[in-house]
């Protein structure tokens, strides 16, 4: 169960070896095994050593080192080296304008020379040895677009280093980034007593929706994934170990019974294999040392997680092949020893405090509807950005949320935790001072008065001072969403996302429990206007029970592609909204993802149908007005002819730029890329505008971007005729809609197409509404 590793040749620093270079395959193992050393390091001291350990070794050269970078003092700090003397590590400093390392800081790119002590801007460091090295390589370490530090490689014959040899030190140095940036969040710890020693941590993230939420975190992970299971305390000890016992004699016998089975299709060696999965799993390593630390006051989920972490660390670290492979055979049996304690951990439902922080890797509409609603007061997750449905749901529920954490800290770390959510900032706040916790209640005071200003425009029209109507509905995909947007004053809904009642459930509904749905959305809102959207599954929007894999799902099978290659699924639907709709005649009609007239022309024909043989049995069915989703660059270059044949358009700003702009709305890496105000963008509304007026038909936004209050501007000076938006941005663009006339709008709309940045648009904007007065709009939490 834990055979020894064999131990690496310990090197002399600073003596020359010969130099012989590794090939491709043997780098590219060496940088695998690096990286999951510094991942797996305790702290940033470790993790720093592991990397000029593993380059020493990888590119046999005498000297490797790790400079970071402070930002306050503004200067470089020898963190970690090898080959240099370490007497002097956490001591030297060079500024930041000084020597080599400052030079590869400078230019953000490898400085590779044959004889640095020649060079014009060497500087010798004193105190280090390094006079006898001669060879320099120096790569960045940036994260984010921020220069966390230099990492530089030495040898000493005079000879610059090989293409190959800069090649993988920029790869490591790149892939390490995270993992030092992590280190660095953590204040040179990881473990939880450490943390509690460093004082309250600020997490980055993106902002996924305003508002401010202080709460206690609950996270939400999946079970058979060690690296996820959240540290706890243990509570009772005794039973903890118990329920250990308990997991691993259930996994065990499942193990041996496998192995017993008599099926043709096993092999004795496959029986054999079988057994001994169940021997490992009741391995007195593993147990004594789950054990410990659950006497340690952890519970047992925790525990065993780290007693498996570790031996499938010990295993990947052996230098034969076969015994390394063992390691994923300790994950799989590890996976299975806590799904099966976890179900004895929490066999009934889960406990969510008054105000809980859900916190996960990917969280969905299940997950924030599992709350309940009084208790849910942030959101957390790894992934995504403020476009993703995670955070367009939870801006329709008016939760704070933090999107994009992933990579900057171990999110299992926040369960049970003390956090404060900026939703306006983007960031997380772990153990907060209470002069912090103070701050945030002042911003929050602000938040709520700011709300009580804006509740004076409730009962007044969406209208601009030259008597321009632009109503205002609202976005909505559950029925709890309803009451908000009423509350708010919404004149409609402009865009019901009906996909979110299918990914509730465990099967598609039937056509009586979607007629149901409807007919209760459609009753609450009448006779003001209701716009369903058809099915709109596909990309980040995935049903269980109708898995669609692929490889890029956002240009795949989604939207109208699904529901004309599914017309049985698509006329259910059609036919209960349609049924919906009788008597009451609020309905409107919106087809996504449209492409091409085609797509258009079939969907018609299938509405129409559906609605004809409903006539036949009840005189009360009729057509509703039908609508074309414009979300893709082909529909923005035939919005003329799609204007033609529908009765209106409506520009979902969120795909439309994320497929304009190549930015995926999911990605937090990319987030930065994406902006509604990006001039192609702008141009794109302007087309699409001119054509619904060519041909009289109205063209609304139910996008995002319609609750931006910049954007919002320009929408009005384009002649958009309505706007769909969150209920919690309805009376905010109310005001700004108030506070702007149309030929106001228009000539910031022409300023703005003399401007070639997004970010240069939004400046502007921004500085306008400043001087009229709405800057709370713009900079909420700080309003006075």
């Amino acid at each position: 169960m834990t055979p020894k590793a064999k131990p690496e040749p310990v090197e002399t620093p600073g003596r020359s070896q010969p130099h012989r270079p590794a090939s491709a395959l043997t780098k590219l193992t060496a940088l695998h095994r690096i990286v999951q050393r510094v991942s797996q390091a305790a702290d940033l001291e470790t993790a720093l050593d592991a990397i000029v350990g593993g380059v020493r070794s990888t590119m046999q050269v005498e000297a490797c080192s790790v400079f970071l970078t402070d930002q306050a003092h503004r200067h470089y700090v020898l963190m970690a080296t090898e080959g240099l003397n370490p007497a002097i590590v956490g001591q030297l400093q060079l500024q930041q304008d000084e020597g080599l390392v400052g030079l590869v800081a400078r230019r953000r790119k490898p400085v590779n020379v044959r004889n640095a002590p020649a060079q014009r801007l060497y500087r010798a460091l004193p105190g280090s040895g390094e006079d006898v090295y001669h060879g320099f390589l120096g790569v960045p370490i940036v994260h984010r677009d921020e220069l966390l530090g230099v990492l530089v490689a030495q040898q000493l014959a005079e000879r610059r280093f090989r293409e190959s040899e800069v090649a993988f030190l920029v790869t490591l140095a790149a892939q390490l980034a995270g993992s030092i940036a992590l280190s660095l969040a953590h204040g040179a710890a990881v473990g939880e007593a450490d943390i509690a020693a460093t004082g309250p941590i600020r997490i980055e993230g993106g902002a996924g929706a305003s508002g401010i939420a202080m709460g206690t975190g609950v996270v939400i992970y999946p079970p058979a994934e060690p690296e996820k299971v959240p540290d706890r305390p243990a509570g009772d000890i005794d039973r903890e170990i118990e329920l250990l016992r308990h997991a691993i004699e259930r996994v065990a016998g499942e193990f041996e019974q496998l192995g017993e089975r008599m099926d043709p299709g096993l092999t004795a060696e496959d029986r054999a294999l079988f057994k001994a999965y169940a021997l490992i799993a009741r391995s007195s390593e593993l147990y004594d040392a789950t054990v410990v630390r659950i006497r340690q006051n952890h519970w047992a989920p925790a525990a065993l997680r780290d007693s498996v972490l570790d031996h499938v660390r010990l295993f990947e670290q052996m230098d034969d092949p076969y015994l390394r492979e063992r390691a994923q055979d300790i994950r799989d049996i590890g996976r299975r020893l806590l799904a099966r304690l976890l179900e004895e951990e929490e066999p009934g439902e889960r406990h969510y405090p008054e105000q809980t922080v859900l916190v996960g890797e990917s969280l969905g509409p299940v997950d924030l509807t599992a709350v309940p609603q009084d208790r849910l007061a942030g959101v957390i997750s790894a992934h995504g950005s403020s476009l993703s449905h995670l955070a367009i749901l939870a801006r329709s529920m008016e939760i704070p949320a933090i999107m994009g954490v992933a990579g900057d800290f171990p999110l299992t770390e926040l369960d049970g935790r003390t956090l404060i959510v900026d939703g306006y900032q983007g960031q997380i706040h772990l153990d907060p001072s209470e002069a912090l916790r103070n701050e945030f209640r002042r911003m929050r005071h602000q938040e709520q008065k700011l709300s009580q200003e804006l509740q004076r425009l409730l009962e007044l029209p969406a209208e601009t001072p030259d008597g321009v109507r632009i109503p205002l509905y609202t976005n909505a995909g559950l029925l709890s969403d309803l009451s908000h947007s009423l509350a708010r004053g919404s004149e409609g809904i402009g865009l019901y996302r009906t996909e979110f009642p299918f990914m509730v459930r465990d099967s598609f509904p039937t056509e009586e429990e979607q007629f149901a749905l409807y007919r209760q959305v459609l009753q609450a809102f009448h006779p003001r206007p209701v716009t369903l959207r058809t099915l709109d599954i596909g990309g980040d929007k995935a049903l269980t029970y109708f898995p669609v894999q692929e490889e890029n799902p956002y240009l795949g099978w989604r939207g109208i592609r699904i529901s004309l290659d599914h017309p049985d699924i698509f006329l259910t639907q059609i036919r209960a909204m349609l049924r919906a709709n009788a008597g009451l005649g609020n309905l409107q009609l919106l087809l996504p993802m449209i492409s091409r007239v085609e797509d258009l022309d079939e969907a018609m024909v299938l509405i129409a149908r559906a609605c004809h043989e409903l006539q036949d049995d009840d005189d009360a069915i009729r057509m509703p007005r039908l609508g074309v989703m414009i979300e893709v660059p082909a529909a923005v270059y035939q919005a003329e002819e799609l204007a033609r044949r529908a009765e209106f358009l409506c520009v979902g700003t969120n795909d439309l730029t994320q497929y304009l702009l190549a930015v995926d709305r999911n990605n937090e890496r990319v987030a930065k890329w994406f902006d509604a105000l990006h001039p192609a963008v702008i141009r794109a509304l302007i087309q699409v505008v001119a054509a619904s007026q060519r041909y009289g038909k109205p063209v609304s936004v139910c996008g995002e971007a319609a609750g931006d209050p910049a954007v919002a501007l320009l929408l009005l000076g384009l002649g958009v005729e309505s706007l769909s938006l969150s209920p919690s941005d309805l009376l905010r663009i109310k005001w700004v809609l108030r506070s702007f006339k149309r030929q106001q709008a228009r000539e910031l709309l022409s300023r703005a197409l003399n401007l070639e940045q997004a970010s240069a648009i939004r400046a502007m904007l921004v500085q306008v509404l400043v001087d009229a007065g709405l800057g709370a709009l713009v900079h909420p939490g700080n309003s006075t």
